[in-house]
């Protein structure tokens, strides 16, 4: 922003102090090289303007993806966090039922448990995403 000088009023005296050049106009430029310098320096400015006025409306619009994004994976955790809350859930029920089947299972009464390796071998599980060794073929 280019400070306008105070100019001279005929209801102000003239002084001979030449120390005093607050109310003393700029001379005008004296050439041409003068002249293209200030319209050089009003170009750069409003070139720095929109420069600064694209790179906030950039800032901006980066913030509001930022916060888009932040909402987005708010409501996946909550999603997440139910789906948990209804397998712990689940477990809960399935443990509570083999726990109550146990005592009365005549297989479990009758005959030793198999080994591990039987029970899980293998064969019976044969899944290819499965990475634990004891289930790979």
């Amino acid at each position: 922003m280019k400070l306008a000088q105070p100019l001279e009023t005929s209801a102000m005296p003239h002084s001979s102090d030449s120390s005093d050049s607050s109310f003393s106009r700029s001379p005008p430029p004296s050439n041409k090289q003068d002249s293209s310098d200030d319209v050089r320096k009003v170009q750069r400015r409003e070139k720095n303007r929109i420069a600064a006025q694209k790179s906030r409306q950039r800032q901006t619009q980066k913030a509001d993806t930022l916060h888009l994004e932040s909402e987005d994976l708010e409501k996946q955790n909550a999603a997440l966090r139910k789906e948990i809350k209804q397998l712990t859930e689940e477990m809960k029920y399935f443990t509570s039922v083999l726990s109550s089947h146990e005592p009365l299972c005549s297989v479990l009464a009758t005959t030793s448990p198999p080994p591990p390796e039987v029970v899980y071998g293998a064969h019976a599980f044969h899944q290819s995403h499965v990475s634990s060794p004891r289930f790979q073929p």
